[in-house]
């Protein structure tokens, strides 16, 4: 039973990140290239802005805004399911070469199969999902021991390595292609935001409405599997079917949140462990304080990196990887 000082303390940190989420897309809202005045926010969400306000509030920064924070609970929620069924406190999708698998899927679905506009979009996250799901099931077999099952530190190094190799695969598949293809795929890479539209977030929401109330639901399973086997088998856990159902929805949440923001690291690692740092290991009380943090991550690195250097910007995962590359080394060393 948990106690019920921690599920206040609990609702009360997810008040306070709720807060901190609106307070940052409100303050968004209002800045970039085309700025909006703060006193006209609230007409223009009402419906009585001029046409430009309107349009640079919905079809420019709301989208982009929802899209980023989809991302970063998408992508928080996948790093702590890795991190839980892995035992291993550096696991994350971007670290351990899921995202890699993703973009390299995606690299090849852009330059070789050209579709519709309409389709792709829809398109972009299965395709994202298969590419990385070939990848975690390469990285699980690689890491795997028959003797000694599924070895944690084996699978962040192999990971690793994966993600280095198909950095390199990404790099040969653009080196021919045409230029306005290869700029997309280096936005990509660098983690530009630039699913930026409502069809992309009506393409990543049905990912999330399902997979996050699964894994809320698969959180006690998940305390479980953060023991070690033998305890897990003795309380009549079945381990590996668990892993890979699990593995599976973590793989899914991180393809549908990169096949629109590009290459992003290191949200999956730091929100679970802020997350734990607040509220403890037991997954029920951390997880949604996981998803808000990632989220709230996400969105607040795209509005500081788009406001810094106009018009472009620097993509978000440049930002996230400034404050992410120390805190991962960090971990390192304590671990």
């Amino acid at each position: 039973m948990i106690h019920p000082a921690l599920v206040r303390k609990q609702r009360m940190i997810l008040s306070i990140l709720f807060a901190l989420i609106i307070l940052t897309i409100f303050i968004g809202m209002g800045l970039g290239y085309s700025s909006l005045s703060y006193d006209r926010l609230i007409p223009t969400l009402l419906g009585q802005g001029t046409f430009k306000e309107e349009f640079v509030l919905f079809s420019i920064r709301l989208p982009r805004m929802v899209i980023t924070l989809l991302a970063g609970m998408a992508l928080a929620l996948s790093g702590a399911i890795l991190q839980g069924i892995t035992r291993n406190d550096l696991a994350d999708p971007g670290i351990v070469g899921i995202n890699s698998g993703a973009g390299v899927a995606i690299a090849v679905f852009f330059l070789f199969f050209p579709i519709k506009a309409g389709s792709f979009v829809y398109l972009l996250p299965l395709v994202a999902f298969l590419g990385a799901l070939l990848t975690a099931g390469l990285i699980y077999l690689f890491a795997y021991n028959r003797s000694s099952g599924l070895q944690p530190v084996k699978l962040v190094l192999t990971g690793v390595g994966f993600s280095m190799a198909l950095s390199g695969i990404m790099i040969v598949l653009i080196s021919s292609a045409e230029r306005e293809k290869v700029d997309f795929i280096a936005k990509w890479l660098v983690g530009n935001i630039w699913g930026t539209d409502w069809p992309f977030i009506w393409a990543i929401l049905p990912w999330l409405t399902i997979l996050i109330p699964f894994t809320l639901y698969k959180a006690n399973r998940l305390n479980l599997l953060s023991l070690s086997e033998p305890v897990a088998i003795g309380v009549g856990v079945s381990i590996e079917k668990e892993r890979i159902i699990l593995l599976l929805t973590a793989v899914s949440l991180a393809a549908s949140a990169v096949s629109v923001t590009g290459g992003i690291a290191f949200i999956g690692l730091m929100a679970p462990h802020i997350a734990k740092a607040l509220v403890g290991p037991r997954n029920q009380l951390f997880l949604p304080i996981a998803i808000f943090i990632g989220g709230w991550l996400l969105l607040l690195a795209d509005t500081i990196g788009r406001n810094l250097v106009d018009p472009a910007g620097i993509p978000a995962g440049i930002v996230v990887a400034l404050i992410g590359a120390p805190y991962f080394m960090y971990l390192l060393m304590r671990k």
